[in-house]
């Protein structure tokens, strides 16, 4: 279980070129134009991970399984969407399917690629897609709120707490605020989500520059932090340009190409840590000789159901988890050296699983 997150922005950001390189597909036309993205594009990509590939060595695994990231690259949004403009609001149901909106925004001058605004203003793209979302949230809660109404006045309780959240969110989108900004509890939680709000998403501001301002940003990329950082969302940024040359050379050649222009990672690995960063996700590995994995859980997760990602058998017999962290793992060479130092733990129903853990399941159906 990774995580999907759909890439969205003005035509021509470069949605098209990114998700190509990212996935290592050309699946999406890029194209000079906008639109060219007629439906929305899914591509699954292993996530790197150096230490599946440590503990894999160590283990004389077999086969190696990493866990997967989903992107969705969605057509290009214009001002008006939400009413039809463009390709109208038939894409932004895509966005309701993700777990976080990579909203990409141009921070990079060329004559040759118009924009569609006749100039680069990242604010003002990133405004004009948020107008777009909210106006369409709205038009959603708006639909819902009669038949709420009506099921509260009949003292349904579920339908009282809902349009109690309706009414909350519809307030904040016409202050000009996305949903996500709403002030919640844990418990409310599950039910916020139930609404499928397109600004309840969390976001990850990805900024596309040239190539020169790859490893440092530029004035443009900038302004997209203050923002971001005002708002408690993530940033980063990349430049598609260079992904795109990354995607077509061999993995063996990536690292030194990297170091030329001074960047210690691609630009999928930067936007995967911001990910996890931003959904609260961490990793926990599975080893043995037949193959080593990478299993991804939301942190704070206790050991029953990170073992429920693996099998619901798992979770429902749960009987304990033999535990080693990571580092313990490494240093000592494997699972038997570190029974033997007494670094392989039992733990029990309350244990919170921490990031690298590896963990064997004992369990009983």
């Amino acid at each position: 279980m990774g995580f999907k997150c759909g890439i969205v922005g003005l035509p021509n950001v470069g949605k098209s070129t990114l998700f190509n390189a990212l996935t290592e597909t050309a699946a999406a036309a890029a194209e000079n134009f906008p639109f060219c993205t007629i439906e929305p594009n899914i591509g699954q990509v292993p996530v790197p991970d150096e230490r599946l590939f440590r503990i894999a060595e160590i283990g004389k695994s077999a086969k190696i399984i990493p866990t997967d990231l989903g992107f969705v690259d969605i057509a290009g949004l214009v001002k008006g969407a939400a009413v039809g403009e463009g390709l109208g609001n038939k894409f932004l149901a895509h966005i309701r399917e993700v777990d976080a909106v990579l909203h990409l925004v141009r921070c990079f001058e060329n004559g040759d690629i118009t924009h569609v605004a006749g100039h680069v203003d990242p604010i003002a793209d990133i405004e004009t897609i948020d107008t777009e979302l909210m106006l369409a949230d709205l038009e959603s809660l708006e639909r819902r709120e009669g038949a709420l109404v009506k099921k509260a006045r009949g003292g349904d309780k579920e339908a009282k707490a809902t349009l109690d959240m309706v009414e909350r969110a519809s307030a904040l989108l016409k202050e000009g605020r996305p949903a996500r900004a709403m002030e919640r509890t844990p418990e409310e939680e599950p039910l916020f989500r139930q609404l499928q709000l397109l600004t309840g998403k969390p976001v990850l501001y990805v900024c596309n520059v040239d190539e020169t301002s790859a490893a440092k940003g530029n004035a443009l990329s900038e302004k997209v932090a203050e923002h971001a950082r005002a708002e408690g969302a993530g940033h980063v940024v990349i430049s598609a340009a260079i992904e795109s040359e990354i995607a077509q050379l061999a993995r063996d050649e990536r690292a030194d190409y990297l170091a030329e222009l001074g960047l210690e990672e691609t630009g999928l690995g930067r936007v995967i840590r911001a990910g996890y960063e931003l959904l609260h996700l961490i990793t926990y590995f599975t080893v043995g000789p037949k193959e080593a994995r990478a299993w991804t859980i939301s942190k704070g997760m206790r050991a029953p159901q990170a073992a429920g990602v693996i099998h619901s058998d798992f979770e429902r017999g749960f009987i304990r988890a033999e535990t080693i962290a990571y580092e313990d793992y490494v240093t000592l060479g494997g699972e038997a050296a570190a029974r033997e130092a007494g670094k392989l733990r039992s733990e029990g129903k309350d244990y919170v699983v921490a990031d690298g853990d590896i963990m064997h399941f004992r369990f009983n159906v």
